[in-house]
């Protein structure tokens, strides 16, 4: 199977400029192509992998990848895919961003291979050098104003309310201008993006074909999206992030997990490596027993690795598994930690847990898993109780500091599900 092929096959083709061509020049030999993102935080998130990830498929099949930061162009904002003007950021917010992510790209592109190593460029480089004057210029005289306005990301925001300020208006050319320079600079022959950026994509290759004459293609991927077509890549608590401060590698691992029953075969296409055989096993299995969740568990797998690495992954598995009444064994205090941020939790004095008379009871009344002690001793007795994810039958037992974890934690369960942190303040 081509690299086009498997592309087709992975549903991460929306358009190319040139289909025959492009594929017949990647039969030649490699090429090097480019995905941007403007550094808006210091963080990529769940959305910015379906970019760094297909580059890195054209990276393994031996083609050279470029991750382009908008150091420049996020000081303006892109109007695709926005209804309202973006903030604008200052230089040391952006660098400051871009010096943060790039160690987020390493995980996902390879940057030391001796044969086409991934290379991180920031667009303020070549644009800050640039006078407004020599832009209009030698950019600007190329582009028709009535063809700017046809551009979808334009149109929308013109029908919108709040309309489209003349900065991200001219956000299109200064994206075609990066093309035209690493076409120059790094013989740059492919820009990929998501189907958002085709109006963008394409004034950059015409801005190179006027210019130059070279040949340059663009390629676009479908946006990722919910069954019932919503945004993909929020949660409750809010945007899923690569960063594992801003979102656990537990709770990155449950996301995908949680993924819904009708996009998890995709999702398995477009976000991990596992061949076709693989996915179609799984695809198979998941449609004769989807009760059993194997499709979801090997998304989660296999995303979580590639993000965070194989250590994170399985303390990640470790307090999913805890949270399903597995022992806690060796388990470490960070990862109990993600533990404790799924379950209820109460805190407990140092003198109540040391107080005459405290008993497994008298907590589960405290940690509101029973609503009286006689309920609780019927709990105990009937032998629905565990203190630390083992069951405790003895409605007499005592609690001490010696039964905490990591010296402050006490997990307490009610039957299959129902859990209570219990934690020294």
């Amino acid at each position: 199977m081509t690299l086009i092929e498997d592309l087709k096959w992975r549903e991460l083709h929306a358009d190319c400029t040139d289909l025959d061509a492009l594929s017949k020049r990647l039969e030649e030999g490699p090429l090097t192509l480019y995905c941007g993102f403007d550094p808006t935080g210091d963080t990529l998130h769940v959305g910015h992998l379906m970019g760094q990830l297909t580059l890195r498929r054209f990276q393994l099949a031996g083609h050279r990848p470029l991750a382009l930061a908008g150091g420049a162009t996020g000081m303006v904002g892109d109007p695709s895919g926005k209804s309202d003007e973006r903030n604008l950021l200052t230089r040391e917010q952006l660098t400051h961003n871009v010096s943060s992510i790039k160690k987020q790209l390493a995980r996902l592109l390879d940057f030391d291979c001796a044969e086409n190593p991934a290379q991180l460029v920031d667009n303020a480089d070549w644009t800050a050098p640039l006078s407004f004057l020599d832009f209009l210029r030698d950019v600007g005289k190329h582009f028709s104003v009535s063809a700017m306005m046809a551009k979808d990301s334009v149109k929308s925001r013109m029908e919108g309310e709040s309309g489209i300020s003349y900065t991200e208006f001219s956000y299109q050319l200064l994206q075609a201008y990066d093309f035209h320079h690493l076409r120059e600079s790094h013989q740059c022959e492919l820009q990929i993006g998501g189907s958002d950026q085709w109006g963008n994509i394409t004034a950059g290759t015409d801005l190179i074909r006027k210019k130059t004459g070279s040949t340059a293609w663009g390629w676009t991927f479908p946006l990722i999206t919910k069954a019932d077509g919503t945004k993909f890549g929020k949660t409750e608590g809010g945007a899923v992030w690569l960063d594992p401060e801003k979102t656990s590698p537990y709770k990155f691992y449950q996301f995908f997990i949680n993924t819904e029953d009708a996009k998890v075969v995709e999702y398995l296409k477009k976000f991990t490596f596992l061949s076709r055989a693989e996915i179609e096993e799984f695809e198979v299995h998941h449609l004769e027993n989807p009760h059993r969740r194997e499709a979801h568990k090997a998304l989660a797998r296999e995303v979580t690795r590639i993000v965070h690495g194989q250590d994170a992954l399985d303390a990640a598995i470790k307090a999913s598994e805890i949270l399903f009444g597995a022992e806690i064994g060796e388990t470490s205090e960070e990862t109990f930690k993600d533990v404790v941020g799924e379950v209820p939790t109460k805190e407990i004095t140092a003198s109540q847990l040391e107080a005459d008379g405290n008993t497994l009871i008298e907590l589960l009344v405290h940690s509101g898993l029973c609503p009286s002690k006689g309920q609780a001793r019927k709990d105990i007795q009937g032998g629905g109780i565990y203190v630390n994810n083992v069951k405790s039958p003895d409605i007499t037992r005592a609690i001490t500091s010696s039964d905490l974890l990591f010296g402050k934690y006490l997990l307490l369960r009610k039957g299959k599900r129902s859990y209570t942190v219990l934690k020294l303040s």
